[in-house]
């Protein structure tokens, strides 16, 4: 069985654009708090979730959103948890990080490594209460050496819990290396608790649904858990206003006010030696040059599967548009009032100009095009970006 990569394109558009609303949001101030994008992980996403049934379960990260958008959750709904608003998924009170949705079976928590735990209990409640239905932990590489987690994926296989454990591998830890506080291969820690285990190309969404089909198959049929290893991209680093990223693509604003005190770590008379102190700047610097937004969008998972689609545009730009219309209005429904006051609603709105009225380019993503046309890069002076940029000084 292959994949309908027809469906795939339009699950994984309509989360990156609906995340680029929601990064449109904070830039003006009407989200607050961090905010964690899952722009990149779309097809670590999108190709596990497709597989998923009536009565199965999804245990999430801080990075939820696209999972619970795909999963059916309604955008409004979550657009307006986001806001802070009582009439949000969850009363306004989760954000984006801690979100719950019953009905589906789906919980998400800021806490790193909850995810498995979390994923383990739902397995076991359904080898009960719903058999054939198995859980899905969403993690990144950093929660793997939790202990939490490592003791969920034991418990998984001790028990032989209908668990996929899904690790979303960005090589980066917020903002440390993984490779240099991470033991062992991840694929070979996870063989090595009795489960098979393997490596997955994030940016291609068909490598994923097959792969994920796979394991759900093995945990219906009572085989117990599977670790997937997928290799994907943070494409606005960590969180947005992301610091790295900032000195990457600003130099001068995002670099400039730590460059002083780089220098005198280094020149400082007191602490390691000079080597050592030379090697840690190396190592910064090293960490900024990676996060070249053209070594990201090689593993933007978007436009490598559009241009799979590109040979048939008369059926790919009706469906581009109409996930751009959805979008927009989404965007104008969540801003409304709660109720029908004279209260006005945020001017933040959409422009009038249409995505997608051309032919799309084959060489660029629909979610960059609608950045362009619909003015959704933030002015670098915005409030919200000034106030991230001060608290991380």
């Amino acid at each position: 069985m292959q994949p309908d990569l027809w469906s795939l394109y339009r699950q994984m558009l309509r989360s990156r654009l609906f995340e680029e609303v929601v990064a449109m949001l904070w830039r003006e101030g009407l989200i607050s708090g961090e905010m964690h994008l899952g722009t990149g992980e779309e097809a670590a996403i999108a190709g596990v979730v497709d597989h998923l049934r009536e009565g199965d379960a999804m245990a999430l990260d801080h990075r939820g959103t696209a999972a619970m958008l795909m999963r059916g959750v309604d955008p409004v709904s979550l657009l307006r948890e986001f806001l802070g608003r009582s009439d949000g998924l969850c009363s306004g009170m989760g954000g984006h990080m801690h979100l719950f949705a019953p009905e589906l079976l789906a919980a998400s928590s800021g806490i790193v490594g909850a995810s498995g735990p979390a994923a383990a209990g739902f397995a076991l409640a359904g080898v009960s209460l719903r058999p054939g239905s198995l859980a899905v932990s969403f993690a990144g590489e950093g929660a793997t050496n939790q202990g939490m987690m490592m003791e969920a994926m034991n418990l998984a296989i001790a028990w032989k819990l209908p668990v996929v454990f899904v690790c979303k591998d960005n090589t980066l830890a917020i903002t440390t290396p993984s490779q240099a506080v991470t033991g062992a291969p991840l694929v070979e820690r996870a063989r090595g608790f009795g489960m098979p285990a393997r490596e997955v190309d994030g940016s291609d969404v068909e490598a994923v649904w097959l792969a994920a089909g796979e394991a759900q198959e093995r945990a219906r049929l009572g085989g117990g858990p599977t670790f997937l290893n997928v290799h994907c991209v943070h494409l606005e680093g960590h969180f947005l206003g992301d610091v790295l990223l900032r000195m990457r693509r600003r130099p001068l604003e995002g670099m400039g006010p730590r460059a002083g005190e780089l220098i005198r770590a280094v020149t400082r008379r007191k602490g390691a030696p000079l080597r050592q102190r030379v090697a840690g700047l190396e190592s910064i610097l090293s960490l900024v040059a990676r996060q070249d937004d053209k070594l990201l969008e090689q593993g933007d998972p978007i436009p490598k599967t559009r241009l799979r689609l590109a040979g048939e545009p008369a059926r790919l730009e009706p469906l581009e548009h109409a996930i751009f219309e959805e979008i927009q209005e989404t965007l104008k429904a969540a801003l409304l009032p709660a109720d029908d006051s004279s209260e006005s609603s945020p001017a933040v709105q959409l422009q009038e100009d249409k995505a997608y009225d051309s032919s799309p380019s084959v060489d660029s993503s629909p979610a960059v095009e609608m950045r362009a046309n619909n003015g959704l890069q933030a002015d670098p002076g915005s409030d919200a970006q000034q106030a991230d940029e001060e608290g991380e000084q």
